[in-house]
């Protein structure tokens, strides 16, 4: 009893210095890819334990922590959006103060970032341009790398190998264009319907997780990654992805979006200044 005691003691020690885990995050036991899907898949690519949120990011944590509401459509239980990269990861490290907790990253508002290149189409579409850096051995809130949004989307150890995440159903587990609306829609993609059918974010969990316990990482609002956007070989051969780009990655597809969008290999980028109605996010924290 006594030595039970004394273990109990040193756990909660544990807990009180590394700052106490919220209840709506997931421990996701690190390793290889096992999802067959993976663009990570038979690569040697491993990922360390993390923990992950549930959900994506609500309007209501984001207001706790921020002090207002950007969203473009209103509700607690709403994920966030009209969020760019730099907002997220100015609430990452407010709330990790917030929580007692070290915040996770360095952010030099003055010094340009010699790394956030112009896009080669586009042209230099951010003009905001932060120098952040990382402390590594922090225990705040992070946004996840790719490797590690793909790997927890994918089930992680526990991967069937679903097209999207967590079934080959799109309508079981996703907010998607046909489904984020009044009616299911039909037919080919256009605007149009998606006005006249008041498409928008639905409430986070209100469809099936996928085999770890996550909910919308397939649909609902698109998430912002810590990533730079690169080729994908470059990401696919180191889980550090690459060193400079012209945009942060992005994954998991919206609400606006098609279901090809809301697969877990899917990959697209956004200027880092970028923001919409379909924009959100989750964070992480180191294990």
């Amino acid at each position: 009893m006594k030595k039970l005691l004394i273990l109990s003691a040193i756990m909660l020690a544990a807990v009180a210095c590394w700052g106490q885990l919220p209840g709506n995050f997931v421990l996701v036991k690190g390793g290889s890819f096992q999802n067959t899907k993976s663009n990570y898949y038979g690569k040697d690519v491993t990922v360390a334990n993390f923990y992950i949120g549930k959900y994506d990011v609500t309007q209501k944590e984001w207001v706790e922590v921020m002090g207002s509401n950007p969203s473009k459509f209103k509700g607690d239980n709403l994920p966030v959006e009209m969020v760019n990269w730099y907002d997220s990861i100015e609430y990452c490290n407010k709330r990790s103060i917030k929580d007692g907790l070290h915040p996770y990253y360095n952010i030099d508002k003055e010094k340009k970032d010699p790394n956030n290149l112009p896009n080669p189409k586009f042209g230099d579409l951010d003009t905001i341009k932060w120098t952040v850096t990382i402390n590594a051995g922090a225990n705040g809130y992070r946004l996840p790398t790719e490797a590690e949004w793909e790997y927890a989307a994918g089930g992680g150890q526990l991967s069937k190998s679903y097209i999207y995440s967590g079934s080959d159903d799109i309508d079981e587990v996703a907010w998607y264009w046909r489904n984020s609306g009044d009616t299911h829609l039909s037919g080919p993609w256009l605007w149009t319907k998606l006005e006249q059918n008041h498409n928008q974010t639905k409430p986070f969990g209100s469809k099936k997780p996928n085999e770890l316990g996550l909910y919308d990482m397939s649909g609902n609002v698109r998430q912002w990654c810590w990533d730079w956007y690169g080729d994908l070989q470059t990401h696919t051969s180191d889980p550090k992805g690459s060193q400079s780009g012209f945009g942060r990655v992005w994954k998991g597809g919206c609400w606006m979006s098609d279901a090809p969008y809301t697969e877990p290999t899917f990959r697209n980028s956004l200027a880092a200044n970028g923001k919409g109605p379909d924009q959100g996010f989750r964070v992480c924290r180191n294990k």
